[in-house]
């Protein structure tokens, strides 16, 4: 279905964000404490909603009826689903000593100064494994939250090099939906797209490394503690599960058994009960992420009813029409990304919309298929992590009990692979071979 475009479509996200964040910012410049945690983003987003549904011509009720077809929208409700899995495992884990155990080896056997750019490595290293960042957040941010106990280190710094490391793998993994929608749409194969994506990725991460280092190399572990082998077990198999790249929901499912079982065995007063009621503890955890991810699935939804995604679309196409330099088409594709993944919080959804008009884009500026298909999935990577209500973030500011403001603002990954990958876009790096 074509929507007329339509700039004020994109104003109920703006008004969100103004309530979500200028709430947040006006109680900290007053000194109130946990000023991000005064206005709940499900909360803040209802009056967008409200006005999302009352603006523009059609009747109240089909526009609810849209609201819930985004809401109910497969990628949302698979989010959805890992937010409780991943919640589940958490919480069974933490309670069987589990994240403990883990995190006290991790930590007699690596340096504290090594655990920010160790905790990168392992992220990335399983999201490409696993192609999706959800799952790897979901299997190490409770390691991160446990180091974070027993070191120095801020927590939202461990946080940002988890999540930094997971949209590492997201982005370059062959097997990633970002992977698959940027190259369907671009008509190019998903090697070719990688080995791209390789040359700008690698420098950031790399980069990022180097960063992270030196700001963990004066980390201190403020408390040794002991570890048991066979509460670690859990963690070692849903790991190997993860780089054989099986499902995320059967690593997360057969986790949570697996935890189980070693709890039942291992911890005195572990019991069946105890088990089931762990799990839907896991599960309550994650209420408030998965009813915001709901709401902006819905409100996106309605976005791009009321014509804002092809506003987007239309407003970049004439921006490209004055001129026909590669590098403006390049620049033009990567605006293309960074602006539908603002508005609908789906790096793989953003591709998919404005793939076409990329594929247009690309053509009549001689922009490699390729290189087209590489910049929707690299600048789309990086807006998914440094949106404050992207799933990501709402996952990894669930399980750390921080403000997703607190963990964007450590998301060095991200900020180094724009800023590189603008300099690619400006030098023409790498070369394309025809």
């Amino acid at each position: 279905m074509k929507y007329e475009a339509n700039g004020w479509a994109l104003a109920p996200l703006a008004l969100f964000l103004v309530i979500f964040i200028g709430t947040g910012l006006s109680l900290t410049m007053n000194g109130t404490n946990m000023a991000f945690y005064q206005l709940s983003a499900t909360v803040a987003i209802l009056p967008a909603i409200a006005w999302a549904v009352w603006m523009g011509k059609g009747k109240i009720k089909d526009k609810i009826n849209i609201f819930l077809s985004g809401a109910g929208e497969s990628g949302i409700i698979t989010m959805c689903m890992i937010y409780l899995l991943a919640g589940g495992f958490a919480s069974v884990a933490k309670a069987i000593g589990g994240v403990e155990s883990t995190v006290n080896l991790g930590l007699s056997i690596i340096p504290a100064s090594m655990v920010l750019p160790g905790l990168f490595i392992i992220a990335a290293f399983i999201a490409t494994a696993m192609g999706t960042s959800m799952g790897t957040i979901a299997a190490i941010a409770p390691i991160a939250v446990g180091v974070a106990d027993k070191t120095d280190i801020a927590s939202a710094l461990l946080m940002g090099a988890v999540v930094g490391g997971a949209m590492f793998g997201d982005n370059l993994s062959m097997i990633s939906d970002t992977t698959i929608a940027a190259t369907r749409t671009q008509g190019c194969e998903m090697g070719d797209k990688f080995k791209l994506n390789f040359m700008i990725a690698i420098p950031a991460a790399v980069l990022t490394v180097v960063i992270l280092y030196m700001l963990g190399e004066g980390g201190q572990v403020l408390q040794q503690g002991t570890y048991s082998l066979v509460k670690v077990l859990p963690y070692i198999i849903i790991l190997v599960m993860a780089v054989v790249g099986i499902n995320v929901f059967i690593v997360l499912g057969a986790g949570i058994v697996f935890t189980g079982i070693v709890g039942l065995f291992a911890v005195a007063d572990f019991s069946v009960l105890k088990f089931s009621q762990d799990i839907y503890s896991g599960f309550t955890g994650m209420q408030e992420i998965l009813v915001l991810s709901l709401m902006i699935g819905g409100l996106g939804e309605l976005i791009k009813y009321h014509g804002g995604i092809t506003y987007i679309i239309s407003f970049i196409g004439k921006l490209t029409r004055g001129t026909k330099s590669t590098r403006a088409g390049e620049f033009s594709i990567s605006a293309l990304s960074v602006l539908s993944d603002l508005c609908t919080a789906n790096n793989t959804v953003a591709i998919i919309l404005t793939g076409g008009m990329a594929k247009e884009i690309a053509k009549s500026h001689n922009v490699d298929p390729r290189r087209s298909a590489s910049l929707l999935d690299i600048f789309s990577c990086v807006i998914q992590g440094l949106i404050p209500y992207g799933a990501q973030i709402l996952l990894a500011g669930s399980i750390s009990q921080l403000s997703p403001l607190e963990i964007v603002g450590n998301m060095y990954y991200c900020f180094i692979l724009a800023f590189v990958a603008i300099i690619s876009i400006l030098t023409g790096f790498p070369r394309i071979k025809k």
